[in-house]
């Protein structure tokens, strides 16, 4: 039996890819490469170069590779493009992730693992926010994930599946053994770009909105790192190949760091000063998110490893000096 990870030559998706080769999994990866790159794919891997919108392609990667279980990171992740393309974040991440759900169907595929986000929360009333909490999604990013989610959860009641969505917060470092991070060209995560900053690839950070509500007016967010994040999606296919039953959970530390945090961190990382400049708020921004993932740790039985923020920092500015280097 083998896994098909879509989106498995994207940021995300190509940590994944290297956790499974290195716990000795069969991997398809699946990948249109729009933003994904080939290399950075696990030679162990076999690649193959499509669209999860193609049915018949998917149909016929479950059925020649024996997939018994798809983990699916494919999609538009920018939450301010959203809000200036929301059909085409629709098209992307949810008219196309139902056509991947239903060749799942029909090829009778079991386990499906979705990667969902906390956009879905808007602006949570109370932090760290649960499960449970409202979903009021405030930008088509956060909405078309959270119809995916609906979309797996009817799924799962009518058909033989069982999924677990992860939702998480924000990614950032980069694999420890330096085989991969955050390679994306134009990039908007905060670390990454903080990061190019320090090494002369933008001449200046901008911090979008200092006037928010928080102890020192920048945005508050929950940093995982990547590494940690592919750990809980290991522990998903473990969890559903042993039974489990479909599941939502939320992937975080439980803390939040501040834009202002993380630009000095970066700083301590690089040691240098970062030229900041003050920008407008950006739509779809909300002002505090931070994960309770109680749930994730009794159920899954997940173990984070990389809980802080300069240890994240520290990885992600060693993969741009990597990046740097190749690309010279």
């Amino acid at each position: 039996m083998s896994v098909l990870v879509t989106g498995g030559a994207g940021y995300i998706g190509s940590h994944m890819v290297l956790a499974l080769c290195d716990a000795g999994h069969d991997v398809v990866v699946l990948d249109n490469l729009s933003t994904g790159m080939s290399w950075a794919v696990a030679p162990q891997a076999r690649l193959i170069e499509g669209d999860i919108g193609d049915e018949e392609l998917t149909l016929n990667i479950i059925e020649e590779h024996s997939v018994d279980a798809i983990v699916h990171f494919a999609g538009s992740i920018i939450v301010p493009e959203s809000m200036s393309d929301p059909l085409g974040y629709y098209l992307n991440n949810t008219v196309k992730s139902r056509s991947l759900i239903h060749s799942a169907v029909k090829a009778g595929v079991p386990h499906f693992i979705f990667s969902s986000t906390a956009a879905v929360y808007g602006n949570p009333k109370t932090v760290p926010v649960t499960e449970d909490d409202d979903l009021l999604p405030i930008s088509p990013y956060g909405t078309s994930k959270l119809m995916t989610e609906l979309m797996l959860r009817d799924a799962s009641i009518a058909h033989d599946l069982e999924f677990v969505a992860l939702r998480y917060f924000n990614v950032a470092g980069a694999d420890p053994k330096g085989r991969s991070g955050q390679s994306t060209p134009q990039a908007t995560h905060l670390i990454k770009v903080a990061c190019e900053a320090a090494l002369g690839k933008r001449d200046h950070l901008q911090v979008f909105g200092k006037d928010y509500e928080t102890r020192d007016g920048t945005c508050l967010r929950d940093y995982i790192h990547v590494s940690d994040l592919v750990r809980a999606h290991l522990d998903a296919l473990s969890y559903l190949r042993g039974g489990g039953e479909s599941q939502v959970f939320n992937c975080g530390y439980g803390r939040g760091y501040s834009v202002l945090d993380v630009v000095g961190a970066v700083e301590r990382a690089a040691g240098l000063d970062l030229d900041v400049r003050d920008a407008p708020r950006r739509p779809g921004d909300p002002a505090e998110i931070i994960a309770n993932a109680d749930r994730a740790r009794s159920v899954l039985e997940w173990r984070p490893r990389h809980d802080d923020l300069d240890l994240i920092v520290a990885s992600a500015l060693a993969w741009e000096k990597h990046l740097l280097s190749r690309n010279s």
